[in-house]
């Protein structure tokens, strides 16, 4: 373990996160410098952030554009039928144009019911919890809790709509509300720290399978799927090698070509193991 720790901590410091940081959804939130604008923004490219970057990101550019230069204000005077037309012809991969429209639509309603996504977090999370779980859980459910006749003509919830919101009580692991959730609250490299008072160490590390695969590989984790009881294991692993701030190894096991490598199967080629025979790490 204090081999992996040393390899992982130098992949840390070696990374390069101004450079990078056009190649991960994070990038738009910096564009703003208002907390309430990093914070709608964040959430919204989170929830896009699935398959290819550059496809995903193509369409967050034309859906920002569209909001204007403050994401918050918008979103607090959004109306789905003064603004349906604005955003006609959006849509991508499992999310329909009525799907966007109806993400809009709720995160308007908890943005002018609770001011911010931070508090109705806040408001589930306790100082005692172990992780984020209750306070993602509580975000998931308030949003899926609003009316969306005002979008679909019923209260109904397609599955393009139902997308943008995993839960933990359902077993997701919760990749992109485990990311937005890192990029609030860790307050060092490229994430805000926006949201005070909560440890680093309660985050959960956004798991996917390139994640998944490698801390297999590594011994992170001894569990097949790919769940919520995964990404805690993984992540409570990587609290060996940093108790405080697990997440930073994020960057180390996903950005560094690592997952290309492991996707491959070239085990040689890569930097975290020391032989393709026994999947030792280093």
């Amino acid at each position: 373990m204090a081999s992996l720790k040393r390899t992982l901590d130098r992949l840390y410091a070696a990374y390069n996160f101004e450079e990078r940081i056009c190649f991960d959804p994070i990038e738009i939130p910096h564009r703003y410098t208002r907390p309430e604008d990093i914070e709608a923004a964040g959430f919204i490219c989170s929830c896009f952030a699935y398959g290819r970057v550059d496809l995903f990101k193509a369409l967050l550019n034309a859906l920002f554009e569209r909001m204007g230069g403050s994401p918050y204000d918008f979103l607090l005077g959004f109306n789905v039928r003064r603004h349906r037309k604005r955003f006609a012809g959006l849509y991508y991969r499992f999310n329909r144009n009525d799907d966007i429209l109806c993400l809009l639509h709720v995160l308007g309603r908890v943005l002018r019911d609770c001011g911010a996504i931070e508090a109705v977090f806040k408001r589930h999370y306790t100082d005692s919890d172990a992780t984020v779980v209750n306070g993602l859980t509580g975000i998931v459910d308030t949003l899926l809790g609003i009316d969306t006749a005002a979008v679909y003509g019923k209260a109904i919830r397609p599955d393009g709509f139902l997308q943008f919101f995993p839960s933990p009580a359902q077993g997701s692991a919760c990749k992109r509300m485990n990311m937005f959730l890192r990029w609030m609250v860790r307050d060092r490299d490229i994430d805000f720290g926006l949201w005070k008072g909560i440890p680093k160490n309660r985050l959960v590390i956004p798991l996917d399978v390139h994640i998944a695969r490698i801390a297999r590989c590594l011994g992170l984790t001894k569990r097949s799927s790919q769940d919520w009881k995964t990404a805690v294991e993984i992540t409570e692993s990587l609290k060996k090698l940093d108790p405080e701030d697990p997440l930073k190894y994020d960057f180390a096991l996903c950005h560094q070509g690592i997952a290309k490598v492991c996707h491959t199967g070239r085990c040689r080629e890569c930097a975290l193991v020391s032989s393709p025979r026994t999947n030792k790490a280093l």
